[in-house]
């Protein structure tokens, strides 16, 4: 394959909420550009993207997928996301290495939770978004409402670039408010004739209206558009068009397209749409990152000509090997070549490099910045390792990790089991940052800890179909959290006697509530300079943040709490790291039972569709269930309920409110917040 300029390189994913259509405007574009031959549906299991057995049999998409293709002269990298909760670390680690992205959004339910999770991380990594209505032949289909949503809850400014032709199973194509056109998409080819025909008489007052709201958009980011348009003169499409890509790329506006993928309508202009609107590798600022040698900020120019540089964002065991996928930022890449893991110290080897079409692997002999393509051979890199050139002593920056907030307990069905169990769920670790494992200090089980129920459920699939290892599980659990509940000052004095000498540690320290959500604050800004060496300080700051992530009285880790070290004095040989360890550790946990902790329980927000007859049956389990109201929307037939409930009380809700709608309501939740646990969960744990 012939290696295509930066500038006509497109990185993008595919964001959305769970069921708006990701995956199939996903293999839409596979077979427009060619890629595949045939169309796989999700509902039928046979989507290209969800390839998984667990995919298959839910629907849903699991784990990203990146596969390659060719649209007119572009090459498009592209990530198909998740859009359950459960796996909002796929999204993120994408959204970490992409340049851009298409936010697909239901014609009909509009503007979801997890549209708002998907689109607040596309924010924080500045990525420029087009978005695609969807599933406008759907009855109560309703495109400019998703555009108010999209004004209201997602703060977005929504630029409209096609109108619909007919609505809901009339709809057969889209007015181009730019080229002035209609087109329309060939049912007996499944969509791959597109013709573009004059715009009909009867749609040319209303696209002349959409048109100059466009145009007046439009010249925000063209002053010469801006002239014309007060001038009353014409301002041509591909004026426009450049005009759009500046605001586009500036993350002030959002282009939107209309279609219906499953119908097969309005894909290829969606494809027209990356092409024009979507950044390159060369559009985008570069990335910087910290020499690891002296601490300095690095800029990364994007070049082939520059040493490597490149971010592991995805690790997957396959046979018991890890297939790691980078994102190049600058330089080339080749089988054999040596790198160095910035991120850990160590040095790794390529053995081959693939291009991935989904689980399909396609060989390369190279790769080169802007590249994202998957690597053989690497033995210690996790997710968010920084791979370079050896001379270059460079980090990346990571990524956000969610905390998850759902425990498990297992053990092994038999001895084969018990056997195989450990190495199978590290291999599973290595690939989810958000999949934790444990021992119960208590019990001696093993504690798996994910992001839902469903994120636990994948997991036992997985451990027996790919690793056949079965365990029986108990009940799912709600990880809590633990701060203080008022503040104090405290000294420890550690000292033990070895081989007839002296060895210990002093600490002061003072423990101080703080707000919800502000995390673990560590200071050593009051220690003396020269009190304790650089190591000893490390070895004393790495202990509490040990500490702290252990757990409090209950086991559950501390959070929201400010440690500030007041005095660690040195004694000349008795003060050892060891000793400041014991102190800092022993002195946290007797510095908690003095100021009492507070337990907190995490806090999911609700958004439930139901029908509008049974809005006081689903309000009244919700209450039950300690929950707290937000507000109700009127969608149709339909009334949307947005709920703040704890998740304690929300294991197997989807039974109870099929129930009170007669099959007819559907929830989607995410994490809220963490916030005081009732005063009967502090009794059950003794405190």
């Amino acid at each position: 394959m012939t290696d295509p300029p930066l500038s006509a390189i497109r990185n993008i994913g595919i964001i959305s909420h769970i069921d708006a259509g990701k995956t199939t405007v996903s293999e839409r574009i596979l077979f427009y550009t060619g890629e595949t031959h045939r169309m796989g549906e999700v509902h039928d299991g046979l989507a290209t993207m969800d390839w998984m057995p667990q995919e298959q049999e839910r629907g849903i998409t699991i784990t990203a997928t990146a596969t390659c293709c060719n649209w007119r002269d572009i090459r498009i990298n592209l990530i198909d996301t998740p859009g359950h909760i459960d796996f909002t670390m796929e999204v993120e680690r994408s959204m970490r290495v992409l340049d851009g992205a298409i936010a697909v959004f239901s014609g009909v339910e509009g503007v979801q939770p997890q549209s708002e999770s998907v689109w607040r991380q596309a924010e924080r990594y500045r990525v420029p978004r087009i978005c695609f209505v969807n599933k406008l032949d759907r009855v109560g289909s309703d495109h400019e409402a998703v555009l108010a949503q999209m004004e209201r809850r997602l703060g977005a400014r929504p630029l409209l670039l096609q109108l619909p032709v007919g609505s809901e199973a009339a709809f057969s194509g889209v007015i181009d408010l730019l080229d002035r056109q209609m087109i329309t998409f060939a049912d007996t080819d499944l969509g791959m004739t597109v013709t573009r025909q004059e715009l009909p008489d009867s749609f040319r007052e209303q696209a002349a209206v959409a048109r100059e709201k466009l145009v007046e958009a439009a010249a925000d980011f063209d002053d010469t558009i801006l002239t014309d348009f007060l001038a009353g003169e014409d301002v041509s499409a591909e004026r426009l068009r450049l005009a759009i890509r500046t605001g586009t790329l500036a993350c002030s506006v959002f282009p939107v397209l209309l279609g219906s993928a499953l119908r097969n309508k309005g894909v290829q202009p969606l494809l027209d749409a990356v092409a024009f609107y979507l950044p390159s590798p060369l559009d985008v600022p570069p990335v910087t990152g910290k020499n690891t040698s002296t601490g300095d900020e690095v800029s990364i120019p994007c070049t082939v000509d520059a040493p490597l540089c490149a971010l592991a964002f995805k690790v997957v065991a396959e046979e018991g090997r890890k297939l790691t996928y980078l994102r190049i930022y600058s330089g080339s890449l080749k089988p054999g070549m040596a790198l160095a893991n910035g991120s850990r110290g160590r040095f790794e080897k390529v053995a081959r490099i693939f291009r991935m079409h989904a689980h399909r692997r396609e060989a390369a002999d190279h790769a080169g910045a802007g590249d994202i393509v998957a690597v053989t051979g690497f033995k210690d890199v996790l997710t968010g390792d920084t791979l370079c050139d050896p001379s270059l002593h460079l980090e990346l920056a990571g990524m956000n990790v969610p905390e998850p907030v759902v425990s498990l307990a297992v053990e092994p069905k038999g001895v084969d089991d018990r056997e195989k169990l450990l190495p199978a769920l590290d291999k599973l670790q290595w690939e989810d940052p958000t999949f934790r494992v444990h021992e119960d200090r208590e019990t001696g089980q093993t504690i798996l800890t994910g992001m839902g129920e469903l994120h636990l459920e994948i997991i036992i699939d997985r451990l027996a179909r790919d690793f056949g290892v079965g365990v029986k599980t108990g009940r799912p659990q709600v990880v809590y959290r633990e701060t203080v509940a008022r503040g104090l000052t405290h000294r420890e004095v550690f000292r033990v006697e070895q081989e007839g000498k002296a060895v210990g540690g002093e600490v002061l320290f003072s423990l101080k509530p703080l707000e919800r959500g502000a995390g673990v604050q560590l200071s050593l800004d009051r220690l003396n300079d020269g009190a304790l060496s650089n190591d000893l300080k490390n070895a004393l700051a790495e202990a509490m943040h040990k500490g702290c992530a252990a757990g409090g009285l209950a086991g559950y880790p501390l959070t929201d709490l400010a440690i500030e070290i007041i005095e660690a004095p040195f004694e000349q040989g008795v003060t050892s790291e060891a000793g400041i360890r014991a102190a800092a550790q022993r002195g946290l946990i007797r510095a908690l039972k003095d100021a009492g902790v507070v337990m907190l329980e995490p806090v999911m927000a609700l958004e439930i569709i139901t029908p509008a007859e049974a809005t006081g049956r689903v309000i009244g389990t919700l209450q039950q269930k300690r929950g707290r109201i937000e507000g109700i929307d009127g969608l149709g037939e339909m009334e949307v309920i947005h709920a703040l409930v704890p998740l304690a009380e929300l294991f197997g809700y989807m039974t109870e409110l099929r129930s009170a709608t007669k099959g007819r309501g559907t929830f989607s939740m995410e994490f809220d917040s963490f916030v005081n646990a009732p005063q009967e969960l502090r009794l059950k744990f003794g405190l």
